[in-house]
């Protein structure tokens, strides 16, 4: 039972062994609302049939159904409410950790305001779910056929009368179960587009301003809200009218066991006792049966949400053993990659770029060079060949591993609201201050960094709004020096810095590839004549490998990249 909790509502092992308490407590909540019943049964007795009984009887009898009460409503609320909150707490706690272990190819494929809308919304409607709905239905689900049994056999006349109104209250329901997943399904994924359109629009106000789109944007997010509305009217009006007519449906129970009851009566076959009895458990059933229309439109309201976790939670993760030893060699065999598997982007790519050596790709835009340096540092796995550092598969290393043995810049900077001390921090957690602001140095950040109104201690702004696009790029650099890892990997570092700046982190670099494997790409070809190795890429194979002067004889490629680098270099505005 508890293993189809947790399947079914996409639970942690603590919230479905909760669940199926708080659902034995509600079942106990069902039976001890029918004491009071029972009750007044007795008095009914009492009074009209002069079967008496002591006042002190039914004063310790009205205590303890009171006593009773207490304790099962207080137990089950601490088991919906209190244990809900605390799962959903674990659940997001679950996914933000199974997030963690996805590749970066995950984050490529989906939007990020669809993730987020899975940790908050999602996790927040299962919650609600869990408190109000879930453990309610199962309950109902093993109470109602345990009162349906007694009740057939007290009188099958009366208990079908009271019965068989309630079942085809729920036929109404399941019927209508398959319109209002599709529906509820549809709305889903319309707020899913909606989330990213609004997020898109925050990130692209500089665009969408310089460029005069602000009404038309505007007005295509007035009418993807004005859709979803429409879509949720048409869903809301779907639970409405079948909640509404199984409601009616319920209530022929209450007309049935009168209607049959007084005939029964009349014709002597039952006590006016047994009328009422059957008459008062028709009311409660058919307002326990009201509120399970309720919670079951809320169940299929949450399908498409305990999908998307499950579809989480299903994704593979990357997996492997917790060695990378030297030498720190990166040795690529016939790797071939896709993002899309009709688009191919490296097609049998081999090299090696060997320790204590600068390997430089390059090749025209598209051709696969930052593909590469992703799939070496295995934010995404390859599809066929191998990729092999210190002669292991790295499909065969643990990320974590690999990653104590890269440091990383890529061409896009992702930078903190935080200092510029943590943000350099991050490279190494456990470095010194001083540590720091030597990275800053060889990074040449100091000069700048000292400009700022609070020094290295300067909050940055999200994304390092605050600062240059060149300077930020600084910062992502001493982040790598920081970490002293001994395989580096640059991905167009050169991109926002300036002549003077570059050649600057060119002596920095000198100072850091002794016994390193540096992998990089670069436009400027400039920059890159002197390595050791540089490999062309055309469209995603190798087209040649060599030393540069080599290279201007051997690869046209290679000779025709040059001479584009030196006309543009040449090129006056």
């Amino acid at each position: 039972m508890i293993d189809m909790l947790k399947e079914t509502f996409a639970l942690t092992d603590r919230g479905a062994n909760d669940l199926f308490k708080a659902s034995i407590a509600s079942f106990f909540v069902y039976v001890s609302n029918m004491l009071p019943t029972f009750l007044l049964m007795l008095l009914v007795d009492h009074f009209l049939l002069g079967h008496e009984k002591s006042s002190w009887f039914y004063l310790g009898l009205s205590a303890f159904i009171l006593l009773l009460l207490y304790l099962i409503l207080n137990a089950e609320y601490d088991l919906l409410y209190n244990t809900t909150y605390k799962e959903s707490a674990n659940l997001r706690i679950d996914i933000a950790h199974k997030l963690s272990k996805l590749p970066l190819s995950y984050f490529s494929k989906n939007d990020l305001s669809d993730v987020s809308q899975t940790i908050m919304s999602d996790v927040e409607a299962i919650e609600h779910a869990i408190s109000h709905s879930v453990a309610k239905v199962l309950a109902f689900a093993v109470f109602f056929p345990l009162v349906s049994v007694l009740l057939l056999t007290g009188n099958l006349l009366l208990g079908l009368a009271v019965v068989l109104p309630i079942v085809a209250n729920f036929c109404l329901l399941l019927l209508s179960k398959n319109l209002q997943l599709r529906g509820n399904k549809k709305y889903f994924h319309r707020l899913r587009e909606n989330s990213e359109s609004f997020q898109e629009a925050i990130e692209l106000q500089q665009e969408i301003k310089s460029y005069g789109l602000t009404e038309k944007v505007r007005a295509e997010l007035y009418q993807k809200m004005d859709e979803s509305e429409r879509i949720h009217l048409s869903v809301e009006l779907l639970v409405g009218l079948t909640t509404t007519f199984s409601g009616i449906v319920s209530y022929l129970s209450l007309a049935a066991a009168i209607f049959f009851g007084i005939q029964l009566y009349m014709s002597g076959e039952v006590s006016i006792l047994y009328v009422l009895g059957y008459l008062l458990v028709a009311m409660k059933l058919k307002e326990a049966a009201d509120g399970i229309n309720g919670y079951m439109a809320e169940l299929f309201y949450l399908d498409a949400r305990v999908k998307r976790i499950k579809e989480i939670r299903k994704m593979p993760v990357q997996e492997g053993k917790e060695v990378v030893s030297e030498p720190y060699d990166i040795c690529l065999q016939d790797v071939t990659f896709a993002y899309e598997s009709h688009t191919p982007v490296l097609k049998g790519v081999t090299f090696t770029a060997r320790q204590n050596q600068v390997t430089a790709i390059v090749g025209r835009s598209g051709c696969g060079k930052t593909s590469i340096l992703r799939l070496v540092s295995r934010l995404y796995d390859y599809d066929g060949g191998r990729i092999l550092i210190g002669g292991r598969d790295i499909k065969q290393l643990a990320t974590g591993s690999l990653f104590s043995k890269l440091s990383i810049v890529f061409q896009d900077v992702i930078l903190f609201n935080a200092s510029v001390l943590d943000n350099i921090r991050i490279g190494r957690q456990d470095a010194t201050d001083e540590e720091v602001k030597e990275a800053a140095r060889l990074a040449n950040c100091h000069e700048f960094i000292t400009r700022l109104p609070e020094g290295y201690d300067t909050l940055i702004g999200e994304n390092g709004a605050s600062l240059s696009g060149g300077e930020r790029q600084r910062l992502s650099i001493a982040r790598a020096f920081l970490k002293n890892a001994p395989i580096i990997i640059l991905d167009e570092i050169s991109a926002s810095l300036d002549v003077e700046n570059e050649k600057k982190i060119q002596d920095s670099l000198n100072q850091l590839i002794k016994d390193r494997t540096v992998l990089v790409i670069s436009h400027r070809l400039k920059s890159i004549e002197k390595v050791d190795q540089i490999v062309v890429l055309d469209d995603g194979r190798v087209e040649a490998v060599g030393q540069h002067q080599d290279l201007l004889k051997s690869s046209k490629l290679y000779a025709s990249l040059i001479k584009n680098a030196q006309q543009i270099e040449q090129y006056q505005y």
